[in-house]
């Protein structure tokens, strides 16, 4: 097993090195870039790392739709393309790695914020000061960080439905007719910038590494992944643990998603049990259409990438015919 892992390890390596100093390095030294070079070389290995993630959520996702469907395949032109449109958000997303970008910007900041804090007099508070054991056990270090995530990713995504604002800007996500594995990442880029600030923001507070923060993304994702896929699955008796399909369609399903005392259900993450914590989970076992009340009334959420983040934008901005 070591042997295989020594092998992939290899050959990501090589291919990583052949892209950088054959396209990449070529392309910044060019472009006046050279300073930067070092983040070039950084981004080759998360645009590889998304390839392979891609690749590895078709490879398993897909199957378990064909399957397993909660719903038929789109049997319209119009729906085809509404998941082309999601499938071209992933690859936005988890080529381009939006979560891993907004890391590497956000750490100098946090670096010299730091740095001051010191000339003050002031020690870096991190997770690993109070708990100082924690460093010498990696997976439970893992999974503290991942709960401490998903703990406050719970609350952005109950905000995102509470405050009208940020709803204008979520809605997008919930717009999405037909849910499958591509329907994660349909998200308003403004939406996605104001939620990962956040989340880099609280990592970097705790002392994540950035090996450490590449993981929990591609981890978070994969499980985002799965719970928005167009399967029917429940997970048993841990539904009361992790998001599954099920539970999370619940969460989409039109009238239900966004509607309420909670103005929704179901907002965990990757965790279900936040929302039996704080009393918003429903495991109704029932697979409903899914989308927005208003859609049935008419309201437009766009049919592609463009028509969909300027209809965003609109509805932030109060316009009538958004």
């Amino acid at each position: 097993m070591q042997s295989l892992i020594g092998g992939v390890t290899e050959v990501f390596t090589q291919v990583q090195a052949w892209l950088f100093t054959q396209l990449l390095a070529p392309a910044m030294h060019a472009l006046g870039l050279s300073p930067y070079i070092e983040d070039g070389y950084n981004a080759t290995e998360w645009f590889l790392l998304g390839v392979l993630e891609v690749l590895l959520l078709f490879a398993l996702l897909r199957p378990l739709e064909k399957l397993w469907p909660a719903e038929a395949e789109p049997p319209t032109v119009e729906r085809r393309r509404a998941v082309r449109t999601d499938f071209l958000y992933t690859l936005l997303h988890r080529l381009g790695g939006f979560s891993l970008l907004m890391f590497f910007l956000l750490t100098p900041i946090a670096d010299a914020i730091e740095g001051e804090l010191r000339l003050a007099g002031v020690e870096r508070w991190t997770l690993d000061t109070v708990l100082p054991w924690l460093g010498s056990h990696a997976l439970l270090q893992f999974a503290v960080y991942l709960l401490i995530l998903d703990f406050v990713d719970y609350w952005i995504h109950r905000g995102q439905h509470q405050f009208n604002r940020w709803w204008a800007l979520h809605a997008l996500h919930h717009s999405a007719r037909h849910m499958t594995l591509w329907s994660d990442n349909r998200n308003h880029l403004l939406d996605d910038a104001l939620r990962d600030a956040i989340l880099v923001a609280l990592a970097l507070v705790i002392g994540v590494e950035p090996a450490q923060f590449i993981g929990l993304v591609i981890a978070s994702r994969v499980m985002q992944s799965l719970s928005h896929a167009n399967v029917r699955l429940r997970f048993g008796p841990l539904r009361w643990l992790l998001v599954s399909p099920q539970f999370h369609r619940r969460h989409h399903a039109i009238g239900v998603g966004h509607e309420g005392a909670h103005q929704g259900v179901n907002f965990g993450v990757l965790f279900s049990f936040w929302d039996v914590l704080f009393r918003t989970a429903d495991f109704t076992d029932v697979y409903e259409p899914t989308g927005i009340r208003d859609q049935l009334a008419g309201r437009e959420y766009g049919q592609g990438f463009w028509a969909q983040q300027w209809l965003g934008v609109k509805r932030l901005l109060g316009l009538r015919s958004a």
